[in-house]
């Protein structure tokens, strides 16, 4: 773990905007995206560099905003990783965003965001907040070699409960299904099955497979050969260096996704949940100009 001050914490315009507090990730998961070259890393990706201004960055970048909209964080790097308990700065940006009245998309794997329900729930109750949670492999012994430094799927489902119990809206990211791993229907449709019982808003899966990029697909591969010894072997015969990598049962997956979804009224359409996060409620809005 690393400390830099940065110039700049929001990336974004008009109705959203994101931020990453923290760059590098030790959740350690076997197929992860940023660990990709294209990324420009310069230290260890588990060397966590901590952007330690940003809550202050933060508040100046809201005090001077007009019009409210939502802010989302852990699209790159999850914001409740292990250094989240010491630092807390994601808690800190939490309080800002609640100080200054604007709406939150949290997305995570941890059930370390439990720690800060109470400002998510404060949060939703003024503006909007919503809870974003990557559910990939519902096996816990499996699941447990390709994301290893994590709570396994089960307890993220029981962070999405609470979080229905206070009334926050979460949506799930399906997302990858590594092919001869998790992609079966039983893996899915159990995943499915819970997201629906714990009241989830909405599911995001972009086809199902995975992507690989250079430095990702190396450090994969290497997680397979240690894991599933002749794995990746088999991946590089069927995929070659390509980008997109589908499953084999892609269709029939997807056709099953759809079906539960649909069944049980979540959203299921990546552009309805992004449509459905990045809007910050208009009657909010309006009560806020009235009453200044």
């Amino acid at each position: 773990m690393h400390f830099v001050d940065v110039k700049g914490i929001l990336t974004g315009s008009g109705g959203h905007f994101g931020m990453n507090i923290y760059r590098g990730c030790t959740h350690g998961c076997i197929y992860c995206d940023s660990r990709s070259r294209c990324y420009q890393f310069t230290h260890a990706f588990e060397d966590i560099e901590v952007k330690r201004n940003a809550p202050e960055l933060l508040e100046q970048a809201l005090r001077s905003k007009r019009q409210k909209c939502m802010i989302g964080t852990g699209s790159m790097s999850d914001p409740y990783m292990h250094c989240e308990e010491q630092l807390g700065l994601t808690r800190k940006c939490l309080e800002v965003i609640l100080k200054y009245g604007f709406g939150a998309t949290v997305q995570t794997k941890s059930d370390r965001i439990l720690r800060d329900i109470d400002l998510l729930d404060e949060i939703n109750r003024r503006a909007k907040c919503v809870v974003q949670m990557t559910l990939t492999t519902w096996d816990d012994a499996l699941c447990k070699i390709v994301e290893p430094n994590v709570c396994n799927t089960k307890r993220r489902v029981e962070v999405l409960e609470e979080m229905r119990k206070r009334g926050i809206p979460t949506i799930v990211w399906l997302t990858p299904i590594l092919p001869f791993l998790n992609d079966t229907e039983e893996n899915v449709q159990a995943i499915l099955t819970a997201c629906a019982r714990a009241g989830v808003k909405g599911v995001m899966a972009f086809g199902m497979g995975l992507t690989l990029r250079e430095g990702d697909r190396e450090y994969f591969y290497a997680a397979l050969d240690r894991h599933f010894p002749g794995m990746s072997r088999r991946y590089a015969e069927r995929y070659g260096n390509a980008y997109e990598v589908p499953s084999p049962n892609a269709d029939k997956l997807m056709a099953l996704f759809q079906s539960i979804c649909r069944e049980n009224g979540m959203l299921s359409h990546p552009e309805d949940c992004f449509a459905y996060m990045n809007e910050f409620p208009q009657t909010y809005e309006q009560t806020s100009l009235f009453d200044l």
